[in-house]
């Protein structure tokens, strides 16, 4: 390492076990990429209702004074994966072998990630950055609550699914605190640390996996193993009065992240937000995030699809014509169709002040439930939210990637401060990120009390069907009556509800001093330590 005096370097995860991993490795000396892998391996493990190595992952880098990188490792449809081969189905099946088509892409991200932190300095082995999570697939983690949660809800749909047993305790739902083992994940795990992270597309896990999918009744071969790669991009990004902010392109809703706060900047200026309310601040937010679903669902779609530059929205323009629908005092009415998702989101700053805002998936909880046998790998039904209509947005094809409601988020503010933050929560993804970032910026609440302050969600999240707005008991306790005069259509739920995401975020200060904060809803840890 370059720096010879003492730096801070800080870790945030919904797990606490996949923080210790990460920050083991930045404790080190190791990059915020390394770390972020073995983190990415670690949840995988202990959080695989979650995200898995069957599912996608979404980047963003940041070097100081360098744009930031993104990395696309989200998976396309499978060759295969035709109109004709759904010939018969009103839809594409949410769960089963027939959810599992498009390309898992989180290991060929990690893959590409782990080429740029090499360009940084020398690398640590692969086989120390995946060592704790072999370790906790052999020797086994407790489960937590949200596991046991998850488990109950999908049982139903997944006892029979091939595979989903091993998430299971003799045949039923495991209790909080059981020890739960992955031991054919944990042989996986070992595989990859000694061949080579390739070996998931190339070699002996590829054609494993493609057997006992295919076996499941998914349409993937091996030929879709052979020719995906993760994709380097470059992030969507708008200047704000604050600073500015980074998200990812197409197929991910990182526009709709980017529009909530671009208008949200103008309108705090134009309101004088500084003398208003929490109350105000969450309508406005609200309306903010009407506006952005508009658009996003208006035009975003698979990349070679796109009708618009998504950036041509961020325009000056574009975002006035917006503002002028909100309203201070009055709510737009809101019919819309929701999206589900369940992910993980991580964030790392190193001793050289390099930066992750990471997310890894699988979508819905254990994603299609179909489960390889031999490689323990849970696969995701990403693909499920493709379109069975011909002309659809989102119709599927062959080598398309479906809408992803993943989107982590990333900073620099005007002040110097550099900031990587984001969450889990599908629909919520945008609307929770404006809050812990409006918050924090614009309001100046401490980092940890911007992301544990009673939230609210705007449509459905975790497969809830109701399109309201949902807002936590404690929030509602000093704005419920307020936001239902001005017109919204609200159910209170309880406080530091799940339904509202996993949140957290690490600020890199500009004496070198960092900040991490982790979410009271999730199971998460966020350290900030020296490294001398």
């Amino acid at each position: 390492m370059s720096n010879s005096k003492t730096t801070k370097v800080a870790f945030t995860a919904p797990h606490f076990k996949a923080t210790e991993a990460g920050q083991k490795i930045l404790d080190q000396g190791g990059t915020a990429i390394e770390a972020m892998v073995a983190a990415a391996a670690a949840i995988a493990v202990v959080y695989p209702h979650m995200n898995g190595l069957g599912g996608d992952g979404f980047w963003l880098i940041s070097e100081p004074n360098k744009a930031p990188i993104g990395l696309d490792a989200s998976g396309k449809a499978a060759q295969n994966a035709t109109l004709d081969a759904y010939r018969g189905y009103d839809s594409i099946p949410a769960r089963g072998g027939k959810a599992a088509i498009t390309m898992a892409g989180a290991v060929a991200g990690w893959q590409d990630a782990l080429s740029i932190s090499k360009d940084w300095q020398s690398p640590l082995p692969l086989a120390h950055l995946l060592e704790d999570a072999v370790r906790f697939a052999e020797q086994g983690s407790a489960v937590t609550q949200t596991y046991v949660d998850a488990s109950n809800k999908v049982f139903d749909d997944l006892a029979d699914v091939q595979g989903f047993s091993t998430f299971l305790k003799d045949g039923d739902v495991y209790e909080k605190g059981d020890n739960l083992t992955l031991p054919a994940l944990g042989k996986t795990l070992r595989r990859l640390a000694e061949k080579g992270l390739d070996d998931f597309y190339h070699g002996e896990i590829a054609d494993t996996l493609a057997k006992e999918l295919a076996t499941a009744g998914s349409l993937i071969s091996l030929a879709d193993f052979h020719s995906y790669q993760a994709k380097r991009v470059t992030p969507l990004a708008v200047k704000t009065r604050v600073g500015t902010l980074y998200n990812l392109p197409a197929p991910t809703q990182g526009i709709a992240s980017l529009l909530i706060l671009a208008l949200y900047d103008r309108l705090f200026h134009r309101f004088e937000m500084q003398n208003k309310t929490p109350t105000d601040m969450a309508h406005l937010l609200i309306e903010c995030t009407k506006q952005a679903f508009i658009a996003r669902n208006t035009f975003l779609t698979d990349e070679t699809r796109l009708a618009i530059e998504l950036s041509s929205l961020l325009d000056d323009e574009q975002l006035e014509t917006m503002c002028h629908d909100i309203a201070l005092e009055r709510a737009q009415p809101w019919p819309h169709q929701a999206k589900h998702g369940d992910t993980i989101w991580m964030g790392a700053c190193d001793s050289e002040g390099r930066m992750v805002s990471y997310i890894q998936s699988l979508y819905w909880e254990f994603g299609s439930g179909v489960v390889s046998p031999s490689t323990g790998i849970v696969w995701n039904n990403r693909g499920s939210s493709f379109s069975l209509e011909k002309g659809s947005l989102q119709e599927l094809g062959p080598d398309l990637k479906p809408f992803h409601t993943l989107n982590p988020a990333f900073a620099e503010l005007n002040d110097g401060r550099r900031m990587s933050y984001g969450t889990m929560g599908g629909e919520g993804q945008p609307q929770t990120q404006a809050a812990l970032f409006s918050r924090y910026v614009y309001h100046g609440f401490p980092l940890d009390k911007a992301i544990s302050e009673g939230r609210w969600l705007l449509g459905r999240t975790w497969g809830d069907v109701s399109h309201n707005l949902k807002i936590e008991s404690d929030f509602a306790d000093t704005s419920a009556d307020e936001l239902k005069a001005r017109g919204h259509d609200l159910v209170v739920v309880d406080a530091q509800s799940e339904m509202m995401g996993h949140a957290g975020a690490v600020v890199l200060l500009v004496d070198g001093e960092t900040l991490a904060a982790t979410d009271p809803r999730s199971d998460g840890l966020a350290v900030s330590s020296n490294v001398t």
